[in-house]
């Protein structure tokens, strides 16, 4: 035990989740200890923070009295606000809609994640139903940057990101459906990884979401905690769509091993959007330049990809599973959806989806595999282990910067009252143009279904975060965990930590 009982604020931000871990294993610190460090670090940043809307600081101190199992038992853990729910406790997805509900089973993740030991002392901020790439709900209210408050947090797992890098938890859940692991991940200099389709259990309560796709996994400081947690959950759950892909015994084991020469192409392109801003071009050829130095070979190649085509695509899969689940509310609090219990872009996208025929979602979805396809032809004919590019276009941006202003909100109050479909669908092609702009590089694996990771090499000079992305081969993540560590190894990222996780 600590000599005075209680373990000091710099002992416990220094330890990474696994790390936590050993000190309870070795009877060195207790759970309740651990517990009772990391709901203090909440009550004295969260109300700067607004990471985290669900406390649970009663339930989590008794189960930190329980005898704890699993690799990670006694460590302080957060889940977000959708991906997943807990019995018993709230489930907004930062939506009005949903602030009755309260489901009466664990998912099968989160149900892993008990199994494992982690200890959930709350849940954090999201946009509703994890719609934009900032975290800024009318619900909850906006969640803002530890390296910079006035900034966004990233979404739509900011909240999650927030909380890890102001050190309340060493890692948190994250789910990603268009980059919300990776997008908080680069706003708050976090290791994200997105894993492969199929590798993670979505269910009982999500079929394969949105699509195909949502993964859910981890925002966190460390790459062996990613790794480890990795290990803990994944795995398909009874009755899902997708069969996991092959897994090493341990993905956390298999990562201490060298990645070997890779071939890496490399782009500074927006994918999807039109620019790349100079702070995140420079964050790439830095990173091509460091992996050049540790041995790789690195080539430009820019990935297939038609802008127009593939944002109509993705935001095509958006409205028509948004639309489901808007209307899905029903069926969980027994209320027929109303547009005042919705924010006005999220029932716009209802609308859009009730427009769109079935012919054109299963268009988008044959788009989606044919993106997939064409993608693994180019790393094969390119001889690629894996493709590097900027994570955001753009650095992150200030609160309230993404949102709709005064004209498209009278715009979009309008069309609640008018679902006109030649309107819907001309905002819709002109919502794919633009929305997108400084975000435009992870949805195209969230389409192929390949994983991809957010690796925070580069600080611009204003002091905030510029990630990279690397995507691997469908199911490849052993080998880019173990070109993670290699990274982290060479510049160690954890050691950066915002002025305001220092109080």
């Amino acid at each position: 035990m600590w000599s005075d009982g209680d373990m000091k604020p710099s002992e416990y931000i220094s330890y990474d989740a696994l790390g936590l871990a050993e000190l309870v294993r070795k009877k060195k610190v207790s759970a309740s200890e651990l517990v009772n460090a990391a709901l203090a670090r909440a009550d004295a940043l969260n109300s700067e923070l607004n990471a985290i809307v669900v406390r649970r600081d009663e339930a989590v101190r008794a189960e930190a009295g329980q005898d704890l199992e699993g690799p990670f038992a006694g460590v302080p853990f957060l889940v977000k606000d959708m991906d997943g729910v807990l019995a018993d406790e709230p489930n907004t997805s930062s939506s009005r809609s949903l602030v009755d509900w309260r489901p009466s089973t664990d998912s099968e993740l989160f149900a892993r994640y008990k199994d494992a030991g982690l200890l959930v002392i709350g849940k954090t901020n999201t946009p509703e139903f994890g719609i934009t790439g900032v975290t800024e709900s009318e619900l909850r209210g906006p969640c803002h940057n530890p390296w910079d408050l006035k900034y966004t947090s990233g979404g739509s797992s900011g909240g999650s990101a927030a909380a890890v890098a102001a050190r309340i938890v060493p890692a948190a859940h994250a789910g990603d459906g268009g980059g919300s692991i990776r997008i908080p991940a680069s706003a708050c200099g976090l290791f994200g990884l997105k894993p492969t389709r199929g590798r993670q259990p979505m269910g009982p309560y999500v079929g394969e979401g949105w699509s195909g796709l949502c993964v859910p996994h981890v925002v966190s400081r460390t790459v062996r905690d990613s790794a480890a947690l990795l290990d803990v959950t994944h795995g398909a759950d009874l009755g899902a769509p997708y069969a996991e892909p092959p897994a090493p015994r341990s993905f956390l084991l298999d990562s201490l091993r060298s990645p070997g020469r890779l071939r890496i192409g490399f782009s500074t392109a927006a994918m999807l959007g039109d620019e790349t801003a100079p702070d995140c071009v420079t964050a790439v050829k830095d990173a091509a330049l460091l992996l050049q130095s540790l041995g790789h070979e690195v080539v430009e190649v820019d990935l297939p990809v038609d802008s127009e085509e593939l944002s109509l695509t993705y935001l095509t899969i958006v409205a028509a599973s948004v639309a489901a689940d808007v209307v899905g509310t029903e069926r969980l609090t027994g209320k027929a959806p109303r547009p005042d219990m919705f924010e006005l872009p999220t029932w716009f996208l209802r609308q859009v989806g009730d427009e769109l025929s079935a012919r054109e979602l299963a268009e988008a979805r044959d788009n989606c595999q044919r993106l997939g396809r064409n993608i693994a032809a180019l790393y094969e004919g390119h001889g690629l282990d894996m493709h590097l590019s900027s994570t955001l276009a753009f650095p992150p941006v200030e609160i309230g910067e993404l949102q709709p202003t005064a004209i498209q909100r009278a715009a979009l109050s309008t069309l609640r009252r008018a679902s006109i479909g030649v309107v819907l669908r001309t905002v819709l092609h002109e919502l794919a143009e633009k929305s997108l702009s400084k975000t435009p590089n992870t949805q195209v694996f969230n389409m192929t279904g390949q994983p991809a990771m957010n690796v925070p090499l580069w600080w611009n000079d204003a002091g905030l975060p510029i990630g990279v992305q690397i995507a691997g081969k469908f199911g490849d993540e052993k080998r880019m965990l173990r070109l993670a560590a290699q990274l982290e190894l060479a510049r160690p990222w954890a050691e950066k930590m915002p002025t305001l996780a220092m109080a």
